[in-house]
């Protein structure tokens, strides 16, 4: 199914619509602010396994997630005071943190070294269906080998079968967020996106 929501004006009714299939064990579509998002509720097995087998990638790469505001980001990642100061300077924003998860965080999300990336992209409509389900979302690139996804109706002609819903909010161009490890209080760039790393290099 495709469900249009105006990024604008989110109407409530749709992003329920999202959220209940994400509750259903659903795998869906969603918009972020640098690409389309594969996502399943991250305490879901199932769904995240379909995630992997949909994308034709090994189970032993774990997925990051996206989290509502920094105080959701707390219950599933260590966050020092160091760490926090950025979060709360970057986020929302086009960037993936790699920090130490915690004990809340499936093992399946955490990488040989516990870690977990996190994201809270600067969307209305990733943010509201987050917000609604309670729980993390899994973050992953809609995309085949390295053809990345940005139209809704390719995606549905791919997709439209195996998930449950794409939210459709437009063409957005794919641009990969960056992604920032804050492991130990060091800021490592592991990868160079569309958020702006200038502040971050040494």
């Amino acid at each position: 199914m495709i469900l249009e929501i105006d990024p604008e004006r989110p109407v409530p009714r749709k992003i329920n619509k999202a959220v209940e299939a994400l509750k259903k064990g659903e795998v869906i579509i969603y918009p972020t602010d640098t690409c389309y998002g594969m996502g399943a509720d991250i305490f879901n097995k199932g769904a995240i396994e379909k995630i992997y087998k949909l994308k034709g990638i090994p189970k032993n790469r774990p997925f990051s997630f996206v989290c509502s505001d920094l105080s959701h980001i707390s219950q599933y990642a260590r966050v020092t005071d160091f760490a926090y100061r950025i979060l709360k300077r970057y986020l929302p924003g086009p960037y993936t943190f790699v920090l130490e998860g915690s004990r809340q965080v499936p093992k399946m999300m955490l990488t040989k070294r516990k870690t977990v990336g996190i994201r809270i992209p600067d969307h209305s409509v990733c943010l509201e269906i987050v917000k609604g389900l309670g729980n993390p979302v899994i973050s992953t690139t809609v995309s085949i080998g390295d053809n990345i996804f940005s139209d809704p109706r390719e995606m549905a002609k791919k997709f439209g079968k195996q998930v449950a819903i794409i939210v459709d909010c437009g063409i957005i161009p794919p641009e990969p967020s960056s992604v920032i490890s804050l492991i130990n209080d060091e800021v490592e760039i592991l990868r160079v996106g569309k958020g702006d790393c200038s502040a971050f290099e040494r």
